[in-house]
């Protein structure tokens, strides 16, 4: 077999940085962790912190304390903030996410208490819906003595698990639209014993087995994904779940997370790889992380070329959703796999192949995005065009396209490209010049000369190259871009007639947001662009919101995925 990583992008990662809670609960400093990180060569680490819960769902420890209080509440509130300090402060040293482990207390106020606790999750990458406690207020997970307790008022094993299992379904249907994971299916093993029914559910005609089956299945259904939980490992119940419930979930092809759990730093980076053997038992290949709620695969193998090829699967699944609104993105896309990246076709059942095109294309609903990692070749096509050379500053392109929108001249297709000392070239191919170009290069020069050094049309000119390595957008639904990703892209749909693109660039260049590259493109009497910036993406989302409905869609894609 392959060798295996020795690393694991987590999902239920470290808990930490409660600090100051009344009971102890992941109160090492983040900073430290971090450093530990960094140090171990990892080029991610993933907290994550609960929800504050309702003071009648609370531990006998904390019942302990005599104290009135809603755990780890300021701390909750102050975490977003905490964690965007943190990936300030080891920018380009590591990637730092976060997410939210969101406690079940039943429907009514339990389940608007934690509608609230989401709007406070600020830039939260994923949310994990977990069962703790049962609704006669004893937790699943507490002391032995607890789940006796329960066991008692139950009646019987069997009885203890439904419950469990009728809670996991509630919450899928309570807030399965806020959730991305679903936290250690099956907890109560680390009180209890688990059930013939369970341990043979696959093959059992116990109603428990059938509840099992069912609540699986629901979870396939609602495109979320499945936690694997080294916690009970750590505990001497073995991981969550066990390999039974697992192997059944590869069947439905509910994606997995990883995770450890851990509540302290000495036992950061525990298990990592052994986490990855029993995914890889039941089955799997990969698993999925999560940035800004969206999935990212990871292949499970020390493979360096197929790490290179999920990245490219991750920026397409990223840019695709998010022209999509957040129900949307649930549901797992199509996959077309060609070329170098024929291999996929074997690992995503359902896909397609492309043959020896080498790219990737996914597709969900009526949008498409193909991508690849190889660099486009010139195609020598011939054009009409206008080049130029200027200083690489907001508004330069905006005047440009300004000044031909005023001559009625429509740009067809865009290139730009940097030169790393303040300034940029470009190229434009024109439908038409319709006899006024030269007014258009004449105004630019009277008006703007200080922001151009040379303009120059050229007939039958050959498109230039401008390409450099890195993940490349070749088609938007279809219509041919080729443009390498940045940071922070834009992508539109809008009006294909003079002018309709100038708005844009007239916005942006109203905020000092820098255009690095352009490409264009249409179909029919629609026009596409996507464009690479530098600026405040708040500011970038507000203007995008105010364009007008001659943009039939328009995006800020920040890329989050490695």
């Amino acid at each position: 077999m392959k060798k295996l990583n020795e690393f694991i992008w987590e999902t239920h990662g470290i808990h930490a940085g409660t600090e100051q809670d009344h009971v102890k609960h992941g109160i090492d400093k983040l900073e430290d962790i971090v450093d530990k990180a960094i140090e171990a060569g990892h080029p991610s680490i993933t907290f994550i912190i609960h929800s504050p819960r309702l003071t009648k769902f609370r531990y006998i420890a904390e019942l302990d304390t005599n104290v009135k209080f809603i755990r780890g509440n300021q701390s909750y509130l102050n975490y977003p903030k905490r964690i965007a300090n943190l990936r300030e402060k080891y920018d380009g040293q590591i990637n730092i996410k976060y997410g939210v482990e969101l406690e079940w207390m039943g429907e009514d106020l339990g389940l608007q208490w934690s509608r609230s606790k989401i709007f406070q999750a600020e830039d939260a990458d994923y949310v994990i819906g977990s069962v703790h406690f049962s609704p006669e207020g004893l937790p699943y997970d507490g002391s032995k003595e607890e789940a006796q307790e329960l066991l008692k008022l139950r009646g019987s094993l069997e009885a203890y698990w439904d419950g469990y299992f009728n809670e996991m379904i509630q919450m899928i249907e309570g807030f399965g639209d806020m959730i991305q994971i679903i936290g250690h299916l099956d907890l109560p093993k680390l009180n209890v014993d688990i059930p013939d029914a369970i341990l043979n559910f696959e093959t059992s005609d116990h109603p428990l087995a059938n509840k099992l089956r069912t609540l699986l299945e629901i979870i396939a259904d609602r495109n979320l994904s499945l936690d694997v939980n080294m916690a009970g490992k750590f505990k001497g119940v073995g991981v969550y779940p066990i390999l039974p419930i697992l192997k059944r979930a590869h069947e439905l092809q509910i994606p997995v997370c990883v995770g450890t759990d851990t509540h302290h730093v000495r036992y950061y980076g525990v298990n990592f790889k052994e986490s990855l053997e029993y995914i890889n038992e039941a089955g799997y290949q990969n698993y999925v992380s999560y940035s800004k709620l969206i999935p990212e695969t990871r292949t499970i193998f020390d493979d360096h070329d197929l790490k290179v090829k999920f990245t490219v699967l991750n920026k397409g699944i990223e840019l695709l959703n998010s022209r999509l609104d957040n129900e949307e993105r649930r549901i797992i896309p199509d996959f077309s796999f060609g070329g170098s990246f024929s291999e996929f076709v074997d690992i995503y059942k359902n896909a397609t192949s492309m043959g020896g095109y080498n790219a990737l294309r996914v597709r969900k609903f009526d949008k498409s995005i193909t991508v690849t990692d190889k660099a486009p070749e010139s195609s020598n096509k011939k054009v009409n065009g206008l080049f130029s050379e200027h200083l690489d500053k907001p508004g330069v392109i905006s005047s440009l396209f300004n000044t031909l929108a005023s001559e009625e001249i429509n740009v067809e297709t865009a290139r730009l490209k940097s030169n790393g000392d303040g300034t940029a070239v470009a190229f434009l191919s024109l439908g038409s010049s319709n006899g006024n170009i030269q007014n258009a290069i004449d105004f630019i020069n009277g008006t703007d000369a200080g922001l151009f050094t040379n303009l120059t049309f050229k007939e039958n000119a050959i498109l230039p190259n401008y390409n450099r390595e890195g993940v490349y957008l070749l088609e938007l639904d279809g219509v041919e871009l080729k443009i390498a990703l940045s940071g922070k892209m834009i992508v539109t749909k809008h009006n294909n007639a003079p002018g309709v693109l100038l708005i844009l660039l007239s916005a942006l260049a109203s905020k000092q947001i820098n255009i690095i590259d352009l490409r264009l493109g249409s179909l029919n009497d629609v026009g596409y662009s996507a464009i690479a910036v530098d600026g405040d993406s708040n500011v970038i989302n507000s203007l995008l919101s105010k364009l007008g409905n001659q943009y039939y869609e328009a995006t800020l894609v920040e890329f989050h995925s490695m």
